[in-house]
């Protein structure tokens, strides 16, 4: 699970991204927080490592899911477990 930012060491100008590439992408990656890219003291974009944002994907897909099938309940599309075995052949 990604830590909180850190406005204080994840927040980078976009200067330092392009002196030092390296060094941003190895403190996402070291610190699994996503990096703030800043330029003129606005963001612009976000550096984050492949690993830790298929994560964030995977959870974000997760919670869709959950959402969507809690709103099937509420509607009342729901079926019984018998019934979604016997639907997936699995009985």
């Amino acid at each position: 699970m990604a830590m909180r930012t850190r406005f204080s060491e994840d927040v980078v100008p976009l200067t330092d991204l392009k002196v030092n590439p390296g060094r941003v992408v190895k403190h996402a990656s070291r610190t699994h927080r996503p990096v703030l890219l800043t330029s003129r003291g606005r963001a612009v974009a976000v550096v984050q490592s492949v690993t830790d944002y298929e994560t964030a994907e995977e959870e974000r897909d997760f919670m869709r899911a959950v959402i969507a099938g809690l709103a099937d309940i509420e509607a009342g599309r729901e079926v019984s477990l018998a019934d979604a075995k016997s639907q997936l052949g699995l009985d």
